[in-house]
């Protein structure tokens, strides 16, 4: 029988759309392939093996600027913090695809903020009292170097548009050269990268690994369907490059909220108890920086240690996204070393938002870990068209907060009040320092706000934080760029919600003594946190060998409304895993997408993922195939 048009429209679409996917999946994994490749060629210019680690700060800022970028001692001093004594590949990989090279266009609107008349111009005074007074200040010399350029340089002041042309240059010029070094010697062009073989850049496979001797191919032929199998495939389409593989299915039904055996505040009025605040901020590249404890118990006890969102300030009208944030804490043993905290368990039980863990802790020393997958604290695009007002001028000409930001202020007030006494200690503010400017209050600035601002107790009260920044108001003669800048970087967007940001408050009940609970640090999750994370999973999870890899394990662990995947790579060698996430109904997860490669050092572990309800009261389906690249 003769198709009809209308058929063979319809097939014609079809083929489109099938092609359109096709083609852009070989444009994705060409991309993969690139990144790759570029992050060998930086990586091998400043070290000698891909085995071999990044040592010191000084070292990853030189790594960084070999790739093309421009990291601030801010930006370095984020993912080398004080615990960090080495970092790996994997780890240039992963900064490397959160730290965006600057666009020419990024470039030209920071400093059209500066040159507010639009002439392309910057005097030289004004650029250097920009340079060594404000952000991360560059000394005198720095400065100097940078105007006595004549190529962008003239009558005392700078073209930036020259400058942002030779800037970019310059950027390209440095991955280039490290390009051409790696393909022209042929020492580091053989070297097998980890566990990845050199791919020509006409390619659109990702890199393979080495065929590891732990590694069994014997399945191979077992996988390809004979002529005539009509079975379905185990696993989707966009998966079948890849021998070997891992599917799991998982159904969840919808959240009830069920009490889980975790024994309510209520039933222990009894027990002496420890509380902070703290919160989740979520960076600009999507990483999320918390605070960090230290507990302190003078004696054995029986503790529940409990973690919820906190609910501060309710606006009718306005949602708290913060609330449905979810949260974990995990406890490990402090010891002589750092590298030897050992995890002791984690809030796996929960009531409600509630997540909490009951047992018996000995007299010592815990390091407490605040986590949150990143499936609901995540960037979200604007769809603003104007900005909240901060303050105006009254009657009599004199400035004044408006109310609704004396309203964000209060609740920044309350996030910031971590021990909930009301008033703000020097520590208290420097964390709130820290995060909006990078830099500490000493004791010097601290006695200067304390005799300006109101305090009671040698610490800073509600009024005196609404006049602080009413004086930083007063100093830009009503400009409010500064004051935006604080409320971007404590997760408030331009209508003044906190919607990058997520406080939380953590509880510490104890039978037979007082604990004690200190916020130590506020930086972004560590090698403890992570190695914690894949240690639960591994001990509470389901594990399975993947056929025909025997060395290759992926664990999964489901908990409440979170479920969580871990791969292990037992062998020698590096080796890439296809995520597939394609069937799965319901679900959303922390990387954003579907479909996914991740890279696993040898004999080591790491997250694949985790996944959470979109709508959680409905039903939702975990369905992921984890297949070897090869």
């Amino acid at each position: 029988m003769a198709s009809s048009p209308e058929n063979n429209t319809s097939l014609s679409v079809q083929k489109a759309a099938c092609s359109e996917g096709s083609q852009a999946k070989k444009s994705q994994h060409a991309e993969e392939a690139t990144f790759y490749k570029n992050c060998r060629a930086a990586y091998l210019t400043v070290l000698k093996s891909s085995l071999e680690n990044i040592k010191s700060k000084e070292q990853l800022s030189l790594v960084l600027q070999q790739a093309g970028r421009n990291p601030s001692q801010k930006t370095v001093n984020k993912y080398w913090t004080s615990q960090t004594t080495t970092l790996n590949f994997d780890d240039f990989c992963t900064i490397l695809r959160q730290e965006k090279p600057a666009t020419k266009t990024e470039l030209l609107e920071a400093f059209g903020k500066i040159d507010t008349d639009n002439t392309g111009y910057i005097l030289h005074d004004e650029l250097y009292k920009i340079l060594t007074t404000r952000g991360e200040k560059m000394t005198r010399d720095e400065v100097n170097t940078i105007l006595k350029q004549g190529d962008f340089n003239c009558s005392r002041k700078l073209d930036y548009n020259k400058f942002c042309d030779l800037y970019m240059e310059t950027s390209e010029q440095c991955c280039k050269t490290a390009r051409e070094k790696l393909e022209l010697d042929s020492r580091l062009r053989q070297q097998q990268f980890g566990s990845q073989a050199e791919t020509s850049s006409e390619e659109i496979t990702l890199p393979r690994p080495r065929a590891s001797p732990r590694i069994s191919r014997k399945t191979d032929h077992k996988l390809a369907p004979t002529k005539g199998d009509s079975r379905i495939p185990s696993r989707p389409s966009s998966a079948q490059s890849s021998k070997v593989s891992i599917s799991t299915t998982i159904t969840m039904g919808a959240s009830s909220n069920r009490n889980t055996k975790l024994i309510e505040p209520e039933a222990m009025k009894e027990w002496q108890c420890a509380q902070s605040k703290g919160c989740f901020y979520l960076e600009e590249d999507g990483e999320i920086v918390s605070h960090k404890y230290k507990l302190h118990l003078p004696q054995k006890s029986s503790v529940c240690i409990t973690i919820k969102p906190l609910n501060i300030r309710q606006v009718e009208g306005k949602s708290c996204h913060w609330l449905s944030v979810d949260t974990a804490l995990y406890i490990l043993k402090e010891s002589e070393t750092q590298e030897n905290l050992q995890l002791v368990s984690f809030t796996e039980q929960h009531n409600k938002e509630v997540f909490g863990w009951k047992g018996e802790l000995g007299a010592g020393v815990y390091s407490l870990l605040p986590f949150t997958t990143g499936c609901r604290l995540k960037k979200v695009k604007p769809q603003l068209t104007g900005e909240a007002k901060l303050v105006y001028r009254g009657e009599d000409g004199d400035l004044a907060l408006t109310k609704e930001f004396r309203a964000a202020l209060l609740d920044i007030f309350e996030t910031i009040d971590l021990d909930g006494n009301g008033l703000l200690s020097l520590e208290e503010y420097n964390f709130f320092e820290l995060r909006t400017s990078g830099e500490k209050c000493d004791e010097e600035a601290w006695a200067v706000c304390k005799e300006n601002f109101d305090v009671k107790k040698n610490e800073l009260t509600r009024q005196g934080f609404l006049d602080l920044n009413l004086m930083e108001a007063n100093d830009r003669e009503g400009d409010p760029s500064d004051l935006w800048v604080t409320l971007l970087s404590l997760g408030y967007n331009k209508a003044l919600e906190m919607t990058e940001a997520c406080p939380f408050v953590i509880d510490i009940y104890a039978e037979k003594c007082r604990p004690r609970i200190k916020a130590v640090y506020l930086e972004a999750g560590s090698w403890q946190l992570n190695r914690a994370i894949c240690k639960s999973v591994v001990n509470k999870g389901e594990a399975k060998v993947m056929d025909g890899c025997e060395s290759i394990i992926i664990y999964t662990y489901k908990a409440g409304r979170r479920i969580t995947a871990v791969i292990e790579n037992k062998s020698e060698n590096k080796v890439i895993i296809h995520v597939n996430n394609e069937w799965s109904k319901n679900c959303q997860n922390n990387r954003g997408l579907t479909v996914f490669a991740v890279e696993v050092s040898p004999k080591s572990m790491m997250v694949s993922q985790h996944v959470m309800p979109l709508n959680e009261q409905e039903e939702w389906l975990y369905n992921c195939v984890h297949s070897l690249v090869c």
